[in-house]
């Protein structure tokens, strides 16, 4: 049981370390273009 117990806290803690690294070291910046519409009004 003790061995199954270290197992799970070794995942849990590999993971943390795996989902901070990737925010941190991870392109997660959006693509950044130019948008030009249209927009015509409706005049009453």
């Amino acid at each position: 049981m003790g061995r199954f117990f270290k197992a799970v806290v070794f995942l849990g803690v590999a993971g943390i370390v795996a989902l901070v690294s990737f925010a941190y070291l991870g392109d997660l910046s959006p693509i950044q273009r130019d948008v030009s519409d249209t927009v015509t009004l409706d005049e009453e």
